[in-house]
């Protein structure tokens, strides 16, 4: 059924005008001048094909057809307002689901999550163990992945995107580096699945592995590991992604800030 167009910001000056009985106090609630809210008053008479205001001797008042469409008009506009509390409802709650691959979650998010939640603590995190998940089926907040870039997501990057060289030995490959000897060298003895595998494999003797700087400087702080190589550029790098609507909450924004530092 095609739904009548509602003036809505005539509807809103005549409310408040009902309240006051009076333009000038209309107008001073609504910020704009007795004027433009004189004009809005006969532009929505006008639509309707009915008078709502008569000007008396003891001053403004509504007529009857003004008086019997002001309940319902103000019981409307508090739907209205439990309409956008509920649409806002997402963006208050303080739950976030977070999507990461294993190794950045275990070595470098979790500890920043815990921090925030000893800052915060009525959030509450549901943590998801994917490189790509789906935002829309997940019902994601944000994601952590490595990347060239936020795509068509926004994002920010956790650091530079470098790599550094860990352990000794022959090379461990991961899907990440999956040559690290380069097109044509020998086959490398070791592959892992991601790099905190690579890291954990460097760091137990059995070779050496070129990993994400983001994952390498935390083990080294947690002293996992005992030495870093020398860094170096790289493509990829890991990124903070959402789509806009996610990234525009406030509630994300907030840990947006707190992850990036």
């Amino acid at each position: 059924m095609k739904r009548t167009h509602l003036p809505l910001n005539a509807l809103r000056v005549f409310d408040a005008a009902a309240r006051h009985l009076s333009f000038t106090r209309a107008a001073d609630e609504l910020a704009v001048t007795p004027a433009a809210v004189g004009q809005q008053i006969r532009a929505l008479e006008d639509l309707l094909g009915v008078v709502l205001f008569r000007r008396t001797s003891k001053g403004l008042e509504l007529t009857e057809e003004a008086a019997a469409g002001l309940e319902p008009l103000r019981t409307g506009f508090l739907h209205f307002e439990d309409a956008v509390r509920a649409m806002q409802a997402g963006q208050a709650s303080h739950v976030f689901t977070i999507a990461a691959p294993r190794d950045v979650l275990a070595t470098w998010l979790a500890p920043r999550l815990a921090a925030y939640r000893a800052a915060h603590p009525d959030v509450r995190y549901a943590l998801v163990d994917a490189e790509n998940a789906d935002f829309t089926e997940a019902n994601l907040d944000l994601a952590i992945r490595w990347t060239e870039g936020p795509g068509d997501l926004e994002g920010v990057a956790l650091g530079a995107a470098r790599r550094v060289t860990v352990g000794e030995g022959p090379w461990i490959a991961w899907p990440g580096d999956p040559e690290p000897g380069g097109e044509g060298a020998e086959e490398p003895p070791v592959h892992v699945a991601d790099a905190g595998l690579a890291l954990s494999a460097a760091a137990a003797g059995l070779g050496r592995a070129r990993v994400p700087e983001l994952l390498a400087r935390a083990w080294h702080e947690a002293g996992r590991i005992a030495a870093l190589g020398q860094a170096e550029d790289c493509r990829r790098g890991y990124w903070l992604v959402a789509p806009p609507p996610q990234w525009r909450q406030k509630k994300v924004k907030a840990l947006v800030a707190a992850l990036s530092l």
